[in-house]
């Protein structure tokens, strides 16, 4: 899925701002972008369990079907559900968006983690992440940057890439917000003696 969210040409574009930016900063900014933050492989069996529950009881009270037939159709229609919950993409759907939102954030931090974003010089590591499934944008900003900048400032560089995410402007949204990033790492930490370019600079793409 991330595949086909962000093409070659514009990964190359993304690239190229990030290396940009860090010419004008001794921050280092990482993207990432991940088809989903969790596979909620519980989710249809769930679903499914539930509505097999529910099944028999219109049924004992209002119909003298035998206690077989209707314990048959309790496994048909978690059997069904569960294949079709399981082979579309009603899974997302049906996770509260709180949960989604706990996994997306979740998975940020652990690709802030798995980027090495903490290791930085002057703890200056940015993290620019998306997840396609849960509809989610995340920035993340080690200590160095963070004390420095406010939050809604980060808010509103978020608040831009999802509305241009939303209007299938993505790589446009993604060079925007690299694009600002770099200005508040520029404005606080100029280039100087920590390597500018620690961290790899094109887009990570994660299945």
């Amino acid at each position: 899925m991330a595949s086909t969210f962000i093409v070659t040409a514009d990964e190359k574009r993304i690239s190229a701002a990030i290396t940009t930016a860090e010419k004008k900063t001794s921050g280092e900014i990482v993207a990432v972008v991940a088809a989903q933050s969790d596979s909620y492989a519980y989710v249809p069996f769930l679903w499914s369990a539930l509505m097999a529950l529910i099944v028999p009881w219109p049924l004992i009270f209002y119909t003298w079907w035998p206690v077989q037939w209707i314990f048959l159709l309790q496994l048909i229609v978690f059997a069904a559900l569960t294949l079709i919950l399981m082979l579309t993409g009603w899974r997302h759907r049906l996770v509260p968006m709180a949960i989604k939102q706990r996994h997306a954030h979740g998975r940020a931090v652990e690709q802030f983690l798995v980027q090495n974003l903490h290791t930085t010089a002057g703890r200056t590591g940015v993290l620019i992440f998306v997840s396609i499934a849960e509809r989610y944008a995340e920035i993340l900003a080690d200590k160095g940057i963070h004390s420095k900048v406010q939050p809604d400032e980060w808010q509103s560089i978020v608040d831009e890439l999802t509305a241009a995410i939303g209007a299938h402007r993505t790589a446009d949204g993604f060079v925007a917000a690299i694009d600002r990033t770099g200005v508040l790492l520029a404005k606080h930490f100029p280039p100087g003696t920590h390597d500018p370019n620690a961290l790899p600079n094109h887009l990570i793409v994660l299945a």
